[in-house]
């Protein structure tokens, strides 16, 4: 990954994610083995790149990193800098990486393809991707990442004289997607909420710093609750149910879902059920809570209807 962040042309890049391709086609392999009767749906890469290098102060790493690729220590140390940004959370990462390097999402698109080829084989039956975009906000731009991303799907089919159904769609992160949910799902087959980033972007606050400040939030009851922890319904929660509405007048039958901490939290899955969500998702030790939640916020909205 380190040898494609520091790659100076596209050929080169494509050449060093061609070395990591197999890892990751096992990974999403073993994914599939482990979830042989469900769809697991593969979030492309949304992390900024400056994450998968050291600090600019961490001389000895970058010296080993210089070594091991061969590079200058001070081509290493210009890269930084270049990747260097002042809110990374709200820069260049998610879907804006697939349109300054598409051929990250292609070769993310091609191992999802070959793992679901192969895991199909061996469990004996049609494994079914669904490929996430995240961070779309804006319908030309999901266009761009999703025509990157279907080229190399049926290149790889093509390819293995196979043909799958896969799925593509979008994580709504940001406020304007959930605005323009009535665009982005003429395209798009499916939506996760990225309620961290949606809470973020939404309340302005950063989840990395409201820390310092919510306790006092909640000692003088402006705030009583983490609203990374269960949904602010009034505001993040006032998006979601607008972009669902919206997706749902375009596409019927658009598959809506939730990724985040408050996908494992109770009082936001009786909030997600009631305005129509398909699923929840949540860190595996919330699994147990959420499924227990989702059954009783069916039985008590159910009743409400």
């Amino acid at each position: 990954m380190r040898s494609m962040i520091l790659s100076d042309t596209a050929e080169q890049r494509e050449a060093a994610l061609e070395r990591i391709r197999p890892f990751i086609s096992d990974d999403f392999y073993q994914m599939y083995l482990a979830n042989p009767d469900s769809l697991v749906n593969i979030r492309l890469l949304d992390p900024p790149l400056h994450e998968f290098l050291p600090e600019i102060h961490d001389e000895a790493n970058i010296k080993d990193i210089a070594e091991k690729l061969n590079v200058d220590v001070q081509k290493v140390k210009d890269r930084i800098n270049q990747l260097l940004q002042a809110n990374p959370m709200m820069g260049f990462r998610g879907v804006r990486l697939c349109v300054a390097y598409p051929e990250i999402y292609a070769m993310l698109a091609r191992a999802i393809i070959q793992a679901a080829i192969k895991a199909g084989k061996e469990l004996g039956h049609e494994v079914e991707p669904e490929i996430m975009i995240p961070l779309a906000g804006e319908l030309k731009e999901y266009m761009w990442a999703k025509n990157v991303v279907v080229k190399a799907v049926e290149e790889e089919m093509a390819k293995a004289g196979v043909k799958l159904h896969y799925h593509v769609g979008t994580m709504i992160e940001i406020p304007r997607g959930a605005l323009r949910a009535g665009d982005l799902a003429k395209e798009a087959e499916f939506f996760s909420f990225g309620t961290n980033d949606l809470t973020q972007l939404t309340m302005g606050f950063s989840r990395d710093d409201a820390g310092q400040f919510l306790p006092y939030y909640y000692d003088r009851k402006i705030y009583e609750f983490d609203p990374f922890q269960t949904i602010d319904i009034e505001g993040v929660g006032e998006l979601v149910k607008i972009a669902v509405e919206r997706g749902r007048a375009t596409r019927p039958e658009l598959l809506v879902g939730v990724c985040g901490e408050t996908g494992g939290d109770p009082a936001s899955i009786m909030f997600y059920d009631a305005v129509g969500l398909d699923y929840v998702s949540c860190s595996p030790f919330r699994v147990p809570l959420a499924r227990l939640a989702a059954a009783q916020a069916n039985i008590l909205n159910s009743k409400k209807k």
